[in-house]
């Protein structure tokens, strides 16, 4: 049977997806080989600063925003969010990190790193962290490439995927998918051929419900439901 593939949008810089990342992780582990992540990027910060001033004008501007944040992140013991969080440091875009980390996965691809290192997850889950808990601006190259060094990625292939383009070419298709199927929410989740979908902060047994449904009815087959 081939496995449930599931398209998975998130930007970098939201609050929710660095929340959800547990989630993915205990699907992968409960499901195994039965379901396919398709990662993929929706700028939902990709003008960050000016984004948050305009929407949080009339709520205290960025120190709101920072407020939110923090309150959202105190409900959840498994991350740590700086009190600082997007008033000391404030990324002028997630794209530029969704373009590095698209670097990333095609060196991944291209076998020039150790297969099943999941240096991709790895990385995307390494920015998030460094962004919500040191205050580091992920959306600058120097910041990008230290952070590789950290994680010991070949920082000459990964600029090279960035320098011929493919790297954009990925990005791109992030946004024919995003207008495909009118994502505007980060993380949401699109399953069965974009016939479901679970958007924001939704718990992971609602997330494995829909997966098992779609094990026991596969799509083409008739349900009472």
């Amino acid at each position: 049977m081939e496995p449930i593939r599931i398209f998975y949008f998130s930007d970098v810089l939201c609050i929710w997806a660095y929340i959800a990342q547990i989630r993915l992780d205990e699907l992968k582990t409960t499901f195994e080989d039965k379901i396919a992540i398709a990662h993929h990027f929706v700028p939902v910060f990709g003008v960050a600063s000016e984004k948050l001033e305009n929407r949080w004008r009339e709520r205290g501007g960025l120190q709101g925003y920072s407020d939110h944040v923090q309150e959202v992140g105190k409900k959840f013991d498994h991350i740590t969010v700086h009190p600082d969080i997007w008033t000391k440091v404030t990324p002028p875009s997630s794209t530029s990190c969704h373009l590095f980390l698209h670097a990333i996965k095609l060196v991944e691809a291209n076998g020039l790193v150790e297969p099943d290192q999941q240096v991709f997850e790895k990385a995307t889950w390494a920015f998030r962290k460094a962004f919500f808990t040191q205050l580091a601006n992920v959306s600058d190259r120097k910041v990008q490439f230290e952070i590789a060094e950290e994680l010991r990625l070949p920082i000459a292939a990964i600029q090279a995927q960035i320098d011929s383009g493919e790297a954009y070419a990925q990005l791109s298709k992030d946004f024919e998918l995003v207008k495909e199927h009118t994502v505007t929410v980060s993380p949401t989740l699109i399953f069965n051929e974009g016939r479901q979908r679970l958007n924001g902060n939704v718990g992971y047994r609602v997330i494995e419900a829909n997966i098992r449904e779609l094990l026991h009815n596969p799509p083409g087959e008739q349900s009472w439901c």
